[in-house]
């Protein structure tokens, strides 16, 4: 008990004694330089998006090489790994199927995504190009895109998802 208010006692002189900043002080200022690596988000316009591109025989190899171990052959893993099918089974009676084909609105944010997050074991090691050609590859499994399509700033925004109009857009404020 006397161990107690003697700590209790040096505690209440220490902050008396001592005028203690109104914040936690942690960390330091984040320099532009330090948050430049991470704030690469692409919008649905595009904007941002580097140069480069990919193709849907390109993207066969590096998807082979980088994905296919969770994503299965061709995408078709676990239902929570699948990145190709369910198309139509949004609005039906049955569990949807979502997919990259089936529920992503817009193709911009499948490179956004890979880009940023894959492969699992090293997000973010994945060329510009590579992961052009994995979108490409991904988006023709799908059937969005041709064989011979070509993926890059300018073709990639305006590929067109099948579920593109299936969201209802907020009418909050920011």
């Amino acid at each position: 008990m006397l161990t107690r208010r003697l700590l209790a006692g040096a505690v209440l002189l220490c902050s008396v004694a001592h005028a203690w900043p109104e914040t936690p002080n942690l960390g330091r200022p984040v320099a532009p330089d330090d948050v430049a690596p991470w704030d690469i988000s692409i919008g649905p316009d595009g904007v941002g998006l580097p140069p480069g591109s990919g193709t849907v025989a390109q993207g066969g190899a590096a998807f082979a090489a980088n994905c296919q171990g969770c994503h299965g052959e061709k995408g078709g893993g676990n239902p929570l790994d699948r990145l190709v099918g369910g198309q139509g089974t949004l609005a039906g009676e049955a569990m949807p199927v979502k997919t990259v084909g089936s529920f992503w609105p817009y193709a911009t944010t499948l490179f956004d995504y890979v880009r940023r997050a894959m492969p699992l074991q090293a997000p973010k090691s994945l060329t510009d190009d590579q992961v052009y050609a994995v979108s490409a590859y991904i988006l023709r499994l799908n059937g969005i895109i041709g064989e011979n399509d070509v993926m890059n700033a300018t073709t990639l925004p305006a590929v067109r998802m099948p579920n593109r109009d299936g969201f209802i857009l907020s009418t909050r404020g920011n």
